[in-house]
C-alpha cells in the first residue's frame, strides 16, 4: 500500500468515526441545516438533472434537500450499483417505489429511465479546503465521473458531508477529480469558479 493510499485509509477511518460519533439528533439538526442553507443556492436551470442519494449508516439525510430542489425544477436521479463496479443514475419520480440497489442503498427499479446527471451530490468520508475528497473506497463515483467526462459531460460536483469530516489536506493522486463545492451544515462552499450548466447559462 503506497503512502498516499495508506494515509487516505487512515483519514477515512478517522473522519467516519467522527461522523459516527454524532448523535441521531445532531445528524438530524445538521441535515436540516443543509437543506435550509443549500436548497436555494445550489445552481439550477429548469430541467437540470440532479443526482442525490438515500442516506445509509451515519450519512446526512438529504431527502428534504432533494425535494426542495425538485420544487425548483430539478429532475432527480439516484445512483444504482449494477455490478459492484458500475453505477448508473435512474430517474427518481415522486412516490416512485424504491428497491435494494447494492451496498446497503435503495433506488428506483429497472423500469426507471436512466439519465446522465448535470449535478452530482456526492457522499464522502473526507474532504479538504481544496476540494479534494475521499470516498468509501469502492471507487464508484470516480468511475461514474470518468464515464461522464468520457461522454463529454462535465457535471457540477458538490460533496455532501458534515463539518467534522473536513481535514487540512487530502493527499491527491493523478486520477482524483476535485469537487467544485461542498455542502455542510455551515452552507455551500465553492472551491472553484462556478461552472456552467449544460444550457450554457451560468450557475446562479
Amino acid at each position: 500500500m503506497s503512502g498516499d493510499i495508506a494515509e487516505k485509509a487512515r483519514l477515512r477511518c478517522e473522519r467516519l468515526a467522527a461522523r459516527d460519533a454524532l448523535t441521531q439528533a445532531e445528524r438530524q439538526q445538521k441535515s436540516r441545516a443543509m437543506t435550509e442553507r443549500g436548497a436555494s443556492v445550489i445552481p439550477l436551470t429548469p430541467g437540470a438533472v440532479v443526482s442525490g442519494f438515500m442516506p445509509i449508516r451515519s450519512e446526512a439525510d438529504i431527502r428534504p434537500l432533494m425535494e426542495a430542489l425538485r420544487t425548483r425544477g430539478a429532475r432527480l436521479v439516484l445512483p444504482v450499483v449494477l455490478d459492484r463496479e458500475t453505477i448508473i443514475f435512474r430517474a427518481f419520480e415522486v412516490d416512485a417505489p424504491l428497491v435494494r440497489t447494492g451496498f446497503g442503498t435503495t433506488g428506483p427499479g429497472e423500469d426507471a429511465q436512466v439519465l446522465d446527471p448535470d449535478i452530482l451530490l456526492v457522499p464522502l468520508s473526507v474532504f479538504d479546503g481544496h476540494g479534494q475528497r475521499i470516498g468509501y473506497g469502492a471507487g464508484h463515483y470516480d468511475r461514474a465521473i470518468a464515464r461522464l467526462h468520457g461522454k463529454g459531460r462535465v457535471p457540477i460536483l458538490i460533496g455532501v458531508a458534515f463539518d467534522c469530516q473536513e481535514v487540512p489536506l487530502v493527499p491527491a493522486e493523478p486520477h482524483d477529480v476535485p469537487l467544485h463545492a461542498v455542502l455542510t451544515e455551515s452552507g455551500l462552499r465553492w472551491f472553484s469558479a462556478q461552472p456552467l450548466l449544460p444550457t450554457g447559462k451560468k450557475a446562479l
